[in-house]
């Protein structure tokens, strides 16, 4: 890439004034951190490591191996190539590589800086949602030399063994043409370095940031700033198209919240991948507490898209409430590398699950039909996984062979658990007190630099609330007893009952209508099988090979963008299918008809239960 004299001049200082800085002993009692995002070596950025004086004759330097939020072993150290020590005279050190995430360091006392190469994690996932040895694309990290960086600092920065709770300082060389996204300050205004500072190693692994050309917008929420910023490879969105979707959630969550939120600056970052190369394909978001960081395929349709980053977004930012501002020692003095979990995954995934869907409704943002079907929807989906499962024992052991499957089940049955403690706590205070008031007390006992015991939540949750809430908690939560939806929702007037909801064309629930041919990677409809309404009206059969689609060719490569595409589709929307049916390419034209599914479902049936009922709901 071409680059200015200037550019030249002023990145040449830096590593000159890096260089000078490297060998001599670091004097402060905090971590330096340099990275460079200019010289990239092979697709890998080098790193820097400066650790105060450390006064034993051996340390051990570590990339983590699991981060918070992720629930997996991800062994971040994996991606480090070329580790090496150095004392301040620039004499190298001997180290021994432990296992796949740590170092130990001989003669730590003369040690002045550790410096690695870190390659990212986006070239190498192998296309499965969570393929296996992948790490989730939000919790991982890219490196597109002058395009993209994607810095979630716990793939980039170790720490010493006794260092984590000192001060970092994070130096951050750059292309003078991106800008990098943040909840930090920078504390150097020039073009090409970025400074940021952090009290210890959790708070600095917990602000992610995101490099590419300029594509941000920012906007307040009463006294919070937000800030969104997105990589579109293509081009596709822009951040001021994507803010006032993003503006109108983010105000009706802080109307929601009311006084539990103390947050200044709140950074969203969406890198958008490129399904058809080498890029990011486990898609989602993982939350920090002042940030989250999503990915989602640029492939989908705008509407699609705002309506993900809905969902998605409102979860991750009610995680201000909890884990931010409740949580346990085990989360608050985490260990990246011998963690020991919390048993209360039900709540840090499991309310701000729930949350994340009532503010919508509460809001105005769905309908109460809206909300009951999501609701089904996660109840459809709980009943996958072993209902009798104690939901605390699971996730305590969460990082177990035996549990590690059933974690999604937070965002299910966790959300479920709250919707019921919620349904729970109205019907004890007649319609008074829900799930929100116990999170603001609950808040207001403990915020965020005050950690509770684990054993212990379960006694401040009834002392804050009824003594019938114990029983629930102890069955339903720490028991194996399976929660009765139906009895819950017959509190609140709402009965089970079926109903029909838009579906897929090229999918019926989890079941697909078309297959692959491996070898020559086309399309097929799934011979033998009932079709659906659609491809019935357009005269598909099975066996029939889907070339194209509206003029736009698919097969193996692009067949997500073919799926993805389908949601958009409008009822009556005209539409032209170019098939190969024995040999012969044909041409179908017809009308989209969206099929509809029957699904169980449940609707408010009972007035006499309206007003507790919009309590719970609007309240």
């Amino acid at each position: 890439m071409k680059k200015s004299f200037l550019s030249i001049v002023f990145t040449g200082t830096f590593l000159l004034l890096n260089l000078s800085i490297a060998t001599a002993q670091n004097k402060t009692n905090e971590v330096q951190v340099s990275i460079d995002l200019v010289n990239i070596n092979n697709d890998r950025v080098a790193v820097t490591v400066m650790p105060p004086k450390i006064k034993t004759n051996e340390t051990t330097f570590y990339l983590p191996k699991i981060v918070p939020g992720t629930y997996s072993e991800d062994d971040y150290g994996r991606y480090i190539d070329n580790l090496k020590a150095y004392d301040a005279k620039g004499k190298e050190l001997v180290i021994a590589k432990m296992d796949e995430n740590s170092w130990v360091i001989k003669e730590a006392k003369s040690l002045a800086k550790v410096t690695y190469l870190v390659n990212d994690t986006y070239d190498s996932e192998s296309g499965s949602e969570f393929g296996k040895g992948d790490i989730f694309s939000p919790a991982g990290t890219n490196i597109a030399e002058g395009l993209n960086f994607v810095i979630n600092t716990h793939g980039f920065v170790g720490y010493f063994k006794d260092l984590k709770e000192l001060p970092y300082r994070l130096s951050i060389t750059k292309p003078t043409n991106l800008f990098g996204a943040t909840s930090m300050i920078d504390l150097d205004k020039s073009e090409s370095i970025d400074v940021f500072t952090a009290s210890r190693y959790a708070e600095l692994v917990d602000h992610p940031i995101m490099y590419n050309n300029p594509n941000y917008t920012t906007f307040m929420v009463d006294d919070m700033e937000i800030i969104l910023s997105v990589y579109s490879p293509k081009g596709a969105f822009k951040a001021e198209d994507l803010k006032p979707t993003m503006e109108k959630m983010m105000k009706a969550q802080k109307k929601f919240l009311g006084k539990v939120n103390s947050t200044k600056k709140y950074a969203i970052l969406l890198y958008l991948s490129d399904y058809e190369t080498s890029d990011a394909k486990g898609y989602g978001a993982l939350e920090h507490n002042t940030s989250t960081t999503v990915v989602f395929p640029e492939a989908m349709p705008a509407e699609q898209l705002e309506q993900s980053l809905v969902d998605v977004v409102s979860h991750e930012f009610f995680h201000i409430v909890t884990p931010l501002s409740v949580h346990s020692k085990e989360i608050h003095y985490f260990d990246f590398n011998t963690p020991k979990m919390s048993q209360h995954l039900w709540m840090y995934e499991g309310i701000t699950e729930y949350f994340a869907n009532l503010f919508q409704v509460n809001q105005g943002l769905i309908t109460e039909d809206d909300f009951y079907e999501r609701m089904a929807g996660k109840i459809t989906n709980s009943k996958r996984y072993d209902e009798t499962m104690p939901f605390t024992k699971m996730s305590a052991e969460v990082l177990k062979k035996q549990y590690k499957d059933a974690y999604l089940n937070v965002y299910e049955k966790g959300a479920l658990i709250g919707m019921c403690l919620d349904i729970q706590l109205r019907e004890s205070s007649n319609g008074e007190r829900g799930i929100l008031d116990l999170m603001q007390k609950l808040s207001k006992e403990f915020g965020d630099a005050k950690p509770f015991d684990d054993s212990e939540l379960f006694d401040k949750i009834v002392s804050l609330t009824y003594p019938e809430i114990r029983t629930f908690l102890t069955t339903y939560v720490a028991g194996s007893t399976p929660l009765p939806y139906d009895e819950f929702f017959g509190k609140m007037g709402v009965t089970q009952t079926k109903i029909q909801i838009p579906g897929n064309v090229f999918l019926k629930g989890q079941t697909p209508y078309i297959t692959v041919n491996p070898s020559t990677k086309e399309i097929i409809v799934l011979p033998g099988i009932e079709l659906n309404s659609f491809m019935k009206s357009l005269g598909l059969q099975g066996g029939d090979i889907i070339l194209a689609i509206n003029d736009t060719a698919y097969n193996l490569d692009n067949i997500y963008d073919m799926i993805i595409g389908s949601m958009s589709w409008q009822e009556n929307d005209p539409i032209t299918f170019k098939i190969k049916r024995e040999d012969k390419e044909i041409t179908l034209k017809g009308t989209v008809q969206i099929p509809m599914d029957e699904v169980d479902g449940y609707q408010a049936t009972d007035d006499s239960k309206k007003t507790i009922r919009e309590a719970w709901l609007k309240g």
